[in-house]
């Protein structure tokens, strides 16, 4: 069985590499943009939907204020975009905004970061893949109401490929994020020079009415309607998800890695604004209409849709506006809008993994995330992010408009307290240098990081206000409690080591008076007799044999066995009235612990070793069950003797082959 799940293994995820080729996994920038920015990039297929959904709750006339929303996004992300560039250049070992806000801040911030990003990595995939199953649909209606079944599917397949190495991923997702890049931008400029010359069609959905809510049937006015637009703008922020990823990743980019990594920061940010505003034109151009609620959000010549409308998404109207939607342009447009959406996961996918290994090394996760698997990635890491994207993906069936209410608190979260951590670590590197050159260097710095905060900090107070009851809730009571975790975790790693140090303890270090052999025996065969000959070679001060009396005809057989042998050691037999094995058992070393406290007790147990599964099954139970209450006895050592059966050589002659 063990064979066949290890070449099962290898065909999913490859041969495994040695440590000395992780240097053949760093990645050069045009293979860092697709891996580390999709997220950032693929951001402009939903964003934009999300900012006209919001601002249809108050009608067309709200819907005009898009372009002004959407250039609020843009400011925000090329200024935490320029805030980012000080980043990497002054921590470029990964650790990225936990490491900034640990540092400069304490760790009890360090911690919220890292409980803020690791929550936002997993909701990264969630919104992702929700959002590309609905793309799908829109391509494929039959396929309407199978998007978590789809997203499911795409989570799996996604770990799979990053399981192979972030290498390998970073070539099955370069083509892809690239033709994404190129199909928007070349959408955007065919259907400008449209626009000019008087030939852009209206959209599909140009000619709906847009019914506002009862809440808002007077349009934006007062106190609501600015809530609205406010609430408009934070959902348009969810742009900014992503741009985090590349300062945690500066160890993947190759030398020079700062360099590298500003480079394709400052990459990312033109070339998603430029993405972003032109969606936004465009939608405004051919009138875009898309509603929360198309059956009663929106008429056609005064009357309600059919049941059986489906909304096509803000670029899929564009595409059809722009090229047809029969056109091979068309097609090209939403597969690619599709499966970046996809492969923007992979950007969480290579973000929480690395965060869990540092957050592992510092012994706030468990230690098993901090270990690379066979391809040179962290592969626990991986599991865990796909296991949590799955959980919520299933619990909101995977839809877009409502996991995106708990999407971004965490982003803000970090971008705020990393920018607050770079502002405090500028002024203490600038009372240790002098060089004039170099200080004027770090003011500039320090005023980028200054203007990032107060804007990160402003956006992050807009989400809490307007998203807040609408599921942010839910995002931060995640982070609340996956704090409590690590905290909790780190205070158990902590208790351990301080209970585990030997220092000046020399009863730690203190050999046992005597060592008491117990070998265990149910019937007299092989594998008891080769355990017989182990203990009496270790030499113990004492060695008795046991057999627990479950059976009157057995236990006699047992006895004459022993004694036809000769064998020089005393058979001792356990009454055990409720024909139980591990009482007697425990109740008699609990006894030789109390006669004899400094005694070291060993006991001995024969154990097969199979080559099958199913044979596990019928072997090594009861051993099991008596290994496992052994474990908690003080001054009780257990040895395993293994006898191997046929199978299990077989087993061993197909593993060499």
């Amino acid at each position: 069985m063990l064979t066949i799940l290890n070449s099962v293994k290898r065909v999913i995820v490859g041969r495994a590499l040695r440590n000395d080729r992780l240097s053949h996994t760093l990645l050069p920038k045009r293979i860092a943009l697709p891996i580390f920015a999709s997220d950032a990039l693929s951001s402009v297929a939903y964003a934009p939907d999300e900012i006209f959904l919001t601002l249809a709750l108050a009608g067309v006339s709200a819907v005009a204020l898009s372009p002004w929303v959407g250039l609020a996004v843009m400011l925000v992300l090329l200024t935490v975009v320029a805030s980012y560039r000080q980043n990497v250049h002054a921590y470029p070992s990964g650790g990225g905004d936990y490491e900034i806000a640990t540092e400069n801040l304490g760790r009890f911030a360090g911690l919220t970061v890292a409980s803020a990003l690791l929550v936002d990595y997993v909701l990264t995939v969630a919104v992702s893949m929700s959002s590309a199953a609905t793309y799908l649909t829109t391509a494929i209606p039959s396929l309407h109401g199978t998007q978590a079944i789809i997203a499911v599917v795409g989570v799996l397949i996604l770990a799979l490929v990053n399981l192979r190495g972030i290498r390998e991923a970073g070539t099955v997702f370069a083509v892809p994020t690239y033709l994404f890049m190129i199909s928007i931008l070349g959408m955007t400029a065919v259907g400008i020079i449209q626009w000019l010359t008087g030939t852009l069609r209206p959209s599909q959905s140009a000619d709906f009415t847009i019914v506002p809510v009862p809440e808002f049937d007077q349009g934006l006015v007062g106190l609501a309607g600015g809530f609205l637009l406010l609430r408009a703008f934070s959902s348009g922020a969810a742009a900014l998800t992503g741009v985090e990823a590349i300062s945690n990743g500066v160890p993947n980019f190759r030398p020079p890695k700062s360099r590298n990594a500003a480079t394709t920061l400052l990459m990312l940010g033109a070339v998603a604004a430029s993405m972003l505003a032109g969606i936004i034109f465009l939608a405004n151009a051919t009138r875009v209409h898309v509603v929360q609620d198309p059956a009663t959000e929106l008429l056609q010549n005064g009357r309600p849709l059919a049941a059986d409308y489906i909304q096509t998404p803000v670029i899929g109207q564009i595409a059809d506006s722009v090229f047809g939607a029969g056109s091979i342009a068309f097609y090209i447009v939403v597969a690619a809008t599709g499966v970046i959406l996809v492969f923007a996961s992979n950007t969480a996918f290579n973000g929480f993994p690395v965060l869990g290994s540092i957050l592992a090394q510092d012994g706030y996760l468990p230690r098993q995330l901090r270990t690379r698997g066979d391809r040179l990635a962290f592969s626990n890491g991986v599991l865990a992010l796909a296991a949590g994207a799955i959980i919520l993906i299933v619990a909101f069936d995977a839809d877009v408009t409502r996991l995106i209410q708990l999407y971004i608190v965490g982003v803000f979260v970090s971008f705020t307290a990393s920018q607050l951590g770079m502002i405090r670590h500028w002024t203490r590197e600038l009372k240790r240098v002098k060089d004039r050159g170099v200080r004027v260097r770090m003011q500039r710095s320090r005023v980028i990081n200054t203007i990032g905060f107060a804007m990160t900090a402003t956006v992050l107070v807009i989400v809490l206000i307007t998203k807040f009851e609408h599921g942010a809730w839910i995002a931060l009571l995640a982070m609340f409690v996956l704090f409590l975790i690590m905290w909790s975790i780190h205070a158990h790693y902590a208790n351990v080591a301080r209970e585990l140090a030997v220092g000046d303890d020399v009863s730690a270090r203190a050999l046992p008076s005597r060592v008491h052999a117990v070998l265990l025996v149910s019937h007299i065969r092989k594998p008891v007799l080769r355990a017989l000959a182990y203990a009496r070679a270790s030499r113990p001060s004492r060695l008795d044999a046991v057999t627990v009396d479950i059976s009157a005809e057995e236990t006699a057989q047992t006895v004459a066995d022993w004694e036809k042998l000769g064998i020089p050691v005393p058979l001792t037999v356990l009454a055990s009235p409720y024909r139980e094995t591990i009482t007697p058992l425990m109740d008699y070393i609990r006894n030789i612990h109390r006669e004899s406290p400094r005694d070291l007790i060993v006991v001995y147990i024969p154990e097969y070793v199979v080559g099958k599964w199913w044979e596990q099954l019928v072997h090594n139970q009861t051993a099991l069950r008596i290994k496992a209450r052994l474990h908690f006895e003080p001054g009780v050592m257990v040895a395993s003797v293994p006898w191997q059966l046929k199978s299990s050589e077989e087993a061993r002659r197909l593993q060499e082959l």
